[in-house]
């Protein structure tokens, strides 16, 4: 009985150890280590020798198998043994059928009997957007059409596959591609913020806190030789009021003269703003770079002034929007006045200062139609006592205006101007005219493309957020990007933010 009982036992071991082996079925690869669908398939072929195309086709037909057993396993066991599928299919509405030859399901559809499609095309394979296997060949069909919009993805993809919520998975994909987002990514500025302390010194004196900024060069004839001028213009940040000089040169000592002319003229500011010049595009290069080279020796010489220097992030024109609409105004006035012609100095001065009186002649809030509204005032009320340059002195009713005491009659100038200010022109500027929804923050580490109007958008160069700099709303507004080893400060408005780059 022994020798039986071993025999036996060996007998069943050896069945045992066979049973194992006889498994055919080889685990489908897994998901998560491949990120092309090219690379998938050659994991679904089993040989080691060159796959042919029947390999690739078997693959492929494995994947998909995979897709829709995974995704539709009910409608599968429906169509199989011809039930109908319950209501709450989500492929009711196509009219599936089961392919008995490749074993899916395809889309039944009303197009039948159009017989110039092909077949593909008019009963396209079903597949599940949510599925790995399907984002990878979105993914493919994105990268071998170079990334074009989401509707030419989602209709070449159409013409074999019916994508359930395609165009939303196509869209989807295309916002992690960090290719498509360099191509079409916007960016996304935080809210508008609110108005900084420099536009609501109230009761303040005229520019207090000014902005300055440089415009040009103009050419002038200077005997039988053409010279280059530059303008300066200096824009008080809470009355509006604007002061314009010319410059000889863009250095420091032909900047310093104006500054000095200003404060002759003026009075001394409290603070200057200004946005490091680096908004000057084309021919005004030698603007900027002239500007950047004074920065260090001008800030030391307005400190021993007792003038704070206050500068904006490079490439952010919109920190300093009050002066540059002036800049806008101004250049459109010259345009008109001179055209392309040669003048004189002296003529291009005369012109500048009659455009600053015109500058400070607008009425700073909304002009009234009703004859019992008050007189609308402007900054020149501040500046000489009167709305316009060219119009007598403004008589008001106040018992107090003609009086023999000038200085009162000064203040009440003054507080007319502040109460019109207070009651009709501060109540504008709460509204919001841009940038009305904030974003996410950017964070140190982020992938960001940088915005730079003077290159094709494909070489705008691409770096990652090394530090970050939050307002007085505590939200980030600019950011110093490091790109391979230089370090930018740029305003988030010019940054694109980008999905990874092992993407």
């Amino acid at each position: 009985m022994l020798p039986l009982t071993t025999t036996n036992h060996d007998n069943e071991l050896r069945k045992s150890a066979f049973c194992g082996l006889t498994t055919s079925t080889v685990p489908t690869p897994d998901l998560q280590q491949y990120s092309t669908y090219t690379d998938l398939l050659k994991a679904y072929i089993q040989h080691d020798n060159t796959p042919t195309a029947d390999d690739y086709k078997g693959a492929e037909l494995a994947a998909l198998r995979k897709i829709q057993t995974d995704s539709f396993a009910e409608e599968l066991s429906c169509l199989r043994a011809n039930k109908p599928l319950p209501k709450h299919s989500r492929l009711l509405c196509l009219a599936p059928e089961f392919d008995d030859v490749i074993e899916l399901i395809r889309v039944g559809g009303r197009l039948r009997q159009y017989s110039q499609l092909e077949e593909d095309a008019i009963h396209p394979i079903v597949l599940d957007s949510r599925h790995p296997i399907t984002k990878l060949i979105i993914k493919e069909y994105d990268n071998q059409l170079h990334h074009p919009g989401p509707d030419r993805v989602f209709a070449e993809l159409r013409r074999k596959y019916w994508v359930l919520r395609g165009r939303a998975a196509v869209k989807s994909r295309q916002r992690q591609c960090t290719e498509c987002q360099r191509w079409r990514g916007q960016p996304h500025p935080p809210k508008m913020a609110d108005l900084p302390q420099a536009r609501l010194r109230i009761h303040q004196p005229v520019f207090y806190s000014t902005g300055v900024d440089c415009f040009g060069p103009y050419t002038i004839k200077v005997g039988r030789r053409n010279e280059k001028r530059w303008g300066i213009i200096f824009k008080c940040m809470t009355s509006r009021a604007v002061h314009i000089d010319i410059l000889t040169s863009m250095d420091t000592d032909s900047f310093l003269m104006a500054l000095r002319r200003f404060i002759a003229r003026r009075g001394k500011p409290f603070e200057l703003l200004a946005d490091q010049g680096t908004n000057f595009r084309g021919g005004e290069r030698e603007l900027r770079e002239s500007f950047m080279a004074l920065h260090p020796e001008l800030q030391a010489h307005l400190a021993s002034q007792q003038i704070r220097f206050l500068f904006n992030p490079p490439s952010a024109p919109h920190f300093g929007g009050c002066w540059e609409r002036e800049i806008r105004s101004l250049k459109a006035a010259l345009q008109v006045t001179l055209g392309a012609q040669t003048v004189s100095e002296e003529v291009l001065r005369t012109v500048l200062i009659e455009i600053e009186g015109i500058l400070n002649s607008k009425p700073i809030a909304y002009t009234s139609s009703d004859i019992a509204d008050p007189d609308q005032v402007t900054p020149n009320l501040l500046l000489m006592g009167r709305r316009d340059a060219s119009l007598p002195q403004v008589t008001y009713h106040d018992s107090e205006l003609l009086s023999r005491r000038r200085w009162k009659h000064s203040q009440l100038l003054a507080d007319h101007f502040w109460r019109h200010f207070i009651r009709h022109y501060l109540p504008n500027l709460q509204i919001r005219q841009k940038w009305k929804t904030g974003g996410t923050d950017l964070q140190i580490g982020d992938t960001v493309m940088i915005i730079d109007q003077q290159l094709p958008r494909a070489l705008w160069p691409v770096g990652k957020v090394v530090q970050v700099h939050p307002g007085t709303d505590k939200r980030i507004r600019s950011a110093e990007i490091q790109v391979k080893d230089k370090t930018y400060t740029r305003p988030v408005a010019k940054l694109v933010c980008l999905p990874p780059l092992h993407d």
